[in-house]
């Protein structure tokens, strides 16, 4: 069983652990439901019975801010910033503690499972976690891949469900193999950062 598994087990559902999550990783945002909905990709009927359940244990509470306009295709879909209700973390909450220690602190995935979510991304010849995944988190980059024929595509799509899984924005870099050599061997500051900060390898078949 998954770390992720055996969370919802206890919570009881995955989309409640979501949510705690986002909330915990993001303490000073405030969310309504339909920004609850996209950030953890829950369906909004869901996200509505969860946050109340929430609002009844006491983690978040209910309270109006101004929402920002929507936007699409580079147009505004909406008029200026109106003011709304969403939820935010309680800051009082009695087992807040107990809480950030099993939902933040606890790596949500073994290196397994992180191999098998980039594995159909292309040929990956290096993957490598620091950051939110190891509670660096003045490290530069979250994940770095490293492969022949990544597919952008597919990457992105496994970045957004790792960032709905999680409660927070990844940084990643991705590089074909090519690009990553020259890189090491001009001392290139984004790719040295990365590997100089504390960071675990899952995948590592280029022996860096």
């Amino acid at each position: 069983m998954s770390k992720i598994d055996a969370l919802s087990k206890i919570f009881g559902s995955s989309q409640r652990v979501r949510l705690m999550r986002l909330f915990l990783f993001n303490p000073n945002e405030v969310y309504d439901i339909d920004m609850l909905s996209k950030k953890t990709s829950v369906a909004r009927n869901i996200v509505r019975k969860e946050v109340s359940n929430l609002e009844k244990a006491g983690l978040v509470k209910k309270r109006s801010f101004l929402k920002a306009p929507a936007w699409a295709n580079g147009k505004r879909k909406t008029a200026e910033k109106k003011r709304t209700s969403g939820y935010n973390l309680d800051k009082d909450f009695h087992y807040l503690s107990a809480l950030q220690n099993l939902l933040i602190k606890i790596p949500p995935y073994t290196s397994r499972e992180l191999e098998k979510r980039f594995k159909n991304c292309g040929s990956v010849k290096l993957l490598l976690i620091s950051g939110v995944f190891l509670q660096e988190w003045d490290s530069v980059a979250d994940i770095l891949i490293v492969g022949d024929k990544l597919k952008n595509a597919s990457l992105e799509a496994i970045i957004r469900k790792l960032e709905s899984e999680i409660g927070r924005e990844l940084s990643y870099a991705a590089f074909d193999t090519t690009e990553f050599e020259y890189r090491i061997n001009v001392y290139d500051k984004l790719v040295r950062d990365i590997l100089d900060f504390p960071h675990q390898k899952i995948v590592n078949k280029l022996d860096i």
